[in-house]
């Protein structure tokens, strides 16, 4: 089974060409319209604040979230501290990652993990792969939207936990497409909707609802096959009231268009 010639919308940004050919193998007509562009914060005096307090030992947990953002954490204190600091403060903790990204950039900085995070990567995955450890000084690398149950599950442990929000998303500078997109979704001129990653529901409904679009494009999608990447997305979908119709068995953007191309035909024809 395959699209079969469906309008498939993808939300991505950086991996855009990747997703459209991907779609394309499949036999579907690829709509790319980009949602979202990483922003490091200007002058980050939190993560200024995060390492006097990692270089004066007064953590002993740190958990990285992503690795775009655990490099910029390294490059920012690299404006003011010496560039092999950083690393050597990891090296005397405890470091959890959260899945195969941040690994990959710890490994370039030769720092050890003591953790790492397994598939789905969830707040989930990261409370049960740090339970039972003594350590309660945790420090957590933050992307963006912040994670609440993590934070707050760390917490009920009587952890002491300290956010550090490198960097944060924003619409990307032509917001075009992406209000092209949502009307398009509103006019109901696309089969199916991927989304991998909550920050792209955010994005797509902030800008349908500036156009004033946004009680449409929610009832339309409710007619639309809508595929999640993963749990985490699908946890956000479904807080905004969206019901996913795939979620592939392995979170990766292959594994999603794949699995939502072999059931786009059936899903949709039950939904229209």
């Amino acid at each position: 089974m395959s699209f079969q010639g469906l309008k498939v919308l993808s939300l991505e940004s950086r991996r855009g060409a990747e997703i459209a050919q991907l779609i394309r193998k499949q036999q579907g007509e690829p709509i790319v319209a980009p949602s979202m562009r990483e922003v490091p914060i200007e002058r980050n005096e939190e993560a200024f604040l995060f390492g006097e307090r990692l270089f004066a030992g007064e953590f002993d947990m740190i958990i990285f979230l992503t690795g775009v953002g655990t490099r910029i954490l390294n490059q920012t204190l690299a404006t003011r501290y010496p560039a092999e600091r950083f690393a050597e403060a990891l090296g005397k903790m405890t470091v959890v990652a959260r899945g195969p990204k941040p690994i990959a950039v710890l490994r370039e900085l030769k720092v050890p993990v003591t953790i790492a995070v397994p598939e789905p990567n969830t707040w989930r995955e990261i409370l049960k792969a740090t339970e039972n450890r003594p350590e309660r000084h945790v420090a957590v690398q933050e992307y963006g939207r912040p994670s609440a149950e993590l934070l707050q599950g760390l917490r009920s442990r009587g952890a002491e936990v300290t956010p550090v929000r490198v960097y944060q998303w924003d619409l990307p500078e032509d917001t075009g497409p992406l209000r092209e997109a949502a009307e398009r979704i509103a006019a109901e001129e696309v089969d199916v909707v991927l989304f991998t990653t909550s920050v792209q529901i955010d994005h797509l409904l902030r800008v349908a609802a500036e156009a004033g679009l946004e009680d449409y494009v929610r009832a339309a999608l409710s007619k639309t096959v809508v595929g999640s990447v993963g749990p985490a997305t699908t946890e956000a979908l479904e807080d905004c009231g969206i019901h996913p119709d795939v979620e592939p068995s392995h979170p990766k953007m292959g594994f999603l268009v794949q699995e939502t191309a072999e059931r786009a035909r059936e899903l949709l024809s039950k939904k229209r």
